[in-house]
């Protein structure tokens, strides 16, 4: 604390220089002024190919059981059973969490999705994912010579741009690195928790002096400062009390249900605890200069073996993953929450049928989710294959009939209000075909 005071105190008296981000600190390296958008996306990454059919399961098709065999759930109403999303797709229990804001038209899900990938393999389904190009590891000609970028790093450069700072810093990732989506030219920053104790403040005075002057380390010593500066300011205010989703739409799936709250307050999390990291990001996003896209990753869905149904390894995944969002959501302010959208999404699906260690294969079509307090929910959107052994792709998995692509344009343009001629060209280049699915947002 006393080393938090004294760096505040300090930089009070320090010009506006805004560079590089210095990435010894181990903590956000954010400064911003506010951007011409209140609105926030967060995208979070569920990395080793989640298994829609059991994230959400279709219950009411024909052949549902036959197809899962162990791996199908008991419906809705029944001991461990589905929790109802409208009488044909059931919500795995381990994702109760977010029953409540699916009631309450706070989370659509998409069915029967997948990105252009058709292959099985991790390293080029998430690259796919993350770069939006067609092709894996294949930019078009017209990004070629931009090198290594990702699409939500390409949609930051469509923001416009009307603030005074030279380095404003809109996106951000929660991990010690950024990941592959939001890399590029756009300027972003990471934070994570710190592995070490705080630098005496001593120590900080001494690297001012000894890089005063300096055209690169200067300014990116006094980012860095003013980086951690807004994470311990965000950190230390107190968490708001937790917001009740409004009620149902007409048409929605029964009254409202109060969301799971959060706690008052939350400590730093330790690295890999996905819900302290969610509520984390949401005292980041809270300010009103705080960041407007982040990106969240979560490991640990290659479910080959022992996968489980309504208990098992699969739902050991899931349940973090509902009490992170769950957080996230109880931890923005209602102002914020309003205007926020989180997109969860995974390379591709899972195969159908359950294989002989009491899991599944990698597969193609899945499930994404839209959550937020700007999403049009309470709803399962999918043009329904079926899962009768000849509707299956190539025989074993879920066929896709949902482009995510497709989706993503939506929430982009009509939630960030990007331009759709600036989408296609370039944070989705060569997809001028798929149309987004409009209607996504809360007008």
């Amino acid at each position: 604390m006393l080393f938090r005071s004294t760096r505040r105190q300090f930089l009070v008296g320090l010009p506006v220089s805004l560079a590089v981000a210095c990435p010894g600190f181990g903590s956000l390296a954010l400064a911003m002024a506010a951007a011409p958008t209140a609105r926030r996306l967060v995208v979070v990454i569920l990395r080793g190919a989640l298994d829609g059919l059991a994230a959400v399961a279709p219950y009411g098709d024909p052949a549902y059981r036959s197809q899962r065999g162990p791996l199908a759930m008991a419906e809705p109403g029944k001991a461990d059973g589905l929790l109802d999303l409208g009488g044909h797709f059931g919500l795995h229990p381990a994702l109760a969490p977010l029953h409540a804001f699916y009631r309450n038209g706070q989370l659509a899900v998409f069915h029967a999705v997948a990105s252009p990938y058709r292959g099985r393999s991790h390293f080029d389904g998430q690259d796919l994912l993350e770069t939006g190009f067609a092709t894996p590891r294949q930019a078009p000609s017209s990004l070629r010579e931009a090198g290594e970028s990702g699409w939500l790093n390409r949609a930051l450069g469509l923001l416009p741009v009307s603030h005074p700072f030279p380095q404003n810093r809109p996106g951000l990732a929660m991990g010690q690195t950024v990941p592959l989506i939001l890399r590029g030219a756009a300027p972003v920053s990471s934070w994570a928790p710190a592995a070490m104790p705080e630098p005496n403040p001593d120590l900080i005075g001494r690297l001012v002096q000894l890089y005063l002057g300096d055209p690169l380390l200067a300014p990116a010593l006094e980012e860095g400062l003013r980086g951690q500066l807004f994470a311990d300011t965000a950190l230390a205010v107190p968490a708001p009390a937790p917001v009740s989703p409004p009620p149902p739409p007409v048409g929605g799936m029964g009254g409202p249900t109060a969301a799971t709250p959060a706690p008052a307050s939350a400590p730093r999390p330790s690295g890999g605890d996905f819900p302290a990291l969610a509520v984390t990001l949401a005292r980041f996003l809270n300010p009103e200069a705080g960041p407007r896209v982040a990106v969240m990753e979560l490991g640990g869905w290659d479910t080959h073996a022992g996968q489980g149904a309504a208990k098992g390894r699969l739902a050991d995944a899931l349940r973090p993953l509902a009490v992170g969002l769950a957080g996230l959501a109880q931890t923005l302010t209602p102002e914020i929450w309003r205007q926020t959208a989180v997109v969860v999404v995974t390379e591709f699906g899972r195969t159908v049928a359950v294989n002989g260690t009491g899991g599944t294969d990698h597969g193609t079509g899945g499930c994404a989710f839209l959550f937020g307090g700007a999403v049009v929910g309470g709803r399962v959107m999918t043009d329904w294959p079926g899962l009768a052994q000849p509707a299956l792709f190539e025989g074993r998995d879920l066929m896709p009939t949902l482009d995510l692509r497709a989706v993503l344009k939506g929430v982009l343009r009509d939630h960030l209000g990007l331009p759709i001629a600036g989408i296609n060209a370039t944070v989705f280049p060569d997809s001028g075909a798929v149309a987004p699915v409009a209607g996504l947002i809360r007008t």
